[in-house]
């Protein structure tokens, strides 16, 4: 089958900016061909490296200061100016701090939300998405057991539209986690597990929406862990499996 007009346009699905409608037959195109499938898969994995590898050079706060002081205005002769100037220079500098620590503080967190989508995507499209294949929450969880560092309970699904597909390892900002995917209809729902305290980005509970995300999300912290729900299926579906594991917490 040839692929050249889909692959085209994987960068663009890929970042979250297909109109709605294309990217529902996109994810199923996804799904159905390997091809496709593969070049999403090697393309996810190229994007996190890059941004792995420029996470090493940030700079220190010694070249912070360094650079602060170097744009601190020198004293004048008249001692009310320098005043002025003096106040002024700390005026912007801890605006600007401010600023900054919010820009990067809004960054990071939409940095993670990304990142859980990329997972997502990922493992969608490889031809293995679950390390342990199974319905049974009593076979999936104690599979974890030994291989990250905390444990969770998994809800019941009795009497619910939801289905447990199975669960795998997975890896955020180089922190261990747990990974289930869970069916509703036709969709696929992945559900994320962090220890809150392991992860590089702190992530408060308040304005916690992503922004721009082609799926629909929720994400709270709970017991000192960290969750993430996330698919292409409605936002009640997703809010509703997010209350089962809150429930089940």
């Amino acid at each position: 089958m040839v692929c050249e007009s889909w692959k085209e346009k994987l960068d663009t699905y890929l970042d979250g900016e297909l109109p709605q409608g294309e990217l529902r037959t996109f994810d199923a195109h996804v799904r159905d061909c390997p091809s496709c499938s593969a070049d999403v898969l090697s393309r996810v994995q190229l994007k996190r490296a890059i941004h792995l590898a420029g996470k090493r050079f940030t700079p220190s706060a010694e070249f912070r200061k360094r650079l602060q002081q170097s744009v601190v205005p020198k004293p004048r002769r008249s001692f009310r100016l320098g005043w002025m100037l003096a106040a002024a220079a700390a005026v912007v500098l801890v605006v600007g701090t401010l600023t900054s620590s919010y820009l990067g503080n809004r960054s990071g967190r939409d940095q993670v939300f990304s990142e859980i989508a990329d997972l997502h995507v990922a493992t969608l499209a490889s031809s293995s998405p679950v390390d342990v294949i199974s319905t049974d929450r009593h076979t999936v969880k104690p599979w974890f057991q030994g291989r990250i560092p905390f444990a969770f309970n998994l809800p019941q699904l009795q009497n619910s539209e939801f289905s447990l597909l199975g669960g795998r390892m997975t890896y955020l900002e180089q922190t261990p986690g747990a990974h289930l995917i869970y069916d509703v209809g036709k969709h696929h729902i992945s559900v994320f597990v962090f220890q809150e305290r392991s992860l590089p980005t702190r992530l408060s509970d308040s304005s916690l929406k992503p922004g721009k995300l082609s799926f629909n999300m929720e994400t709270w912290s709970q017991g000192g862990l960290r969750y993430f729900v996330i698919g292409d299926a409605s936002a009640a579906n997703v809010d509703s499996l997010a209350k089962l594991f809150k429930g089940a917490s």
